[in-house]
């Protein structure tokens, strides 16, 4: 089964205090809605944000090859990296001091897989109150899952430490 084109809400979420965070994914599939997720330590946001977007990507590789994918995220970071890819690889992910980007790894992946699939990267407003269409809603969906995520996360490992 190849699908022609796959819907994708993705979102990252960090607790900063704790240093954990979850990313999450929601992809339609001929009207199937699947929803991927996962949680990290020692992490960032952004870290979350890239990952999400990674880990949807694959799964697609996986699951449904050569198939056209358009994503959503609310990260202004992540929707700007194409546009920075040639000066990122001309720098070789090193700053102008010298040293390696934040999220090297993950940003080369990404780069990478973006290269190498058909996929269309589209930043939409965070965290709409009221959701005025399909996209906000969703985009307002896969927040809630990652949030959620973070908290039981931490509930569940770091019992005893204040919050």
């Amino acid at each position: 089964m190849n699908p022609h084109r796959i819907i994708i809400y993705t979102d990252g979420s960090c607790d900063t205090q704790h240093a954990v965070g979850a990313w999450a994914a929601i992809l339609f599939v001929q009207g199937t809605k699947i929803v991927l997720q996962g949680e990290a330590e020692n992490t960032t946001n952004n870290r979350m944000e890239l990952m999400a977007v990674i880990e949807a990507i694959e799964y697609v590789d996986t699951h449904y090859p050569d198939t056209t994918m358009e994503i959503y995220t609310d990260s202004q970071y992540v929707v700007r990296l194409p546009e920075r890819q040639e000066k990122l690889l001309a720098n070789n992910f090193h700053t102008k001091k010298g040293t390696p980007i934040q999220n090297y790894d993950l940003v080369q992946i990404l780069l990478q897989k973006l290269e190498n699939t058909k996929v269309a990267l589209s930043k939409v407003a965070a965290h709409q109150g009221k959701c005025v269409s399909e996209i906000t809603k969703f985009n307002t969906e896969v927040d809630r899952i990652c949030r959620k995520h973070v908290r039981e996360f931490v509930k569940e490992n770091y019992k005893g430490i204040s919050d």
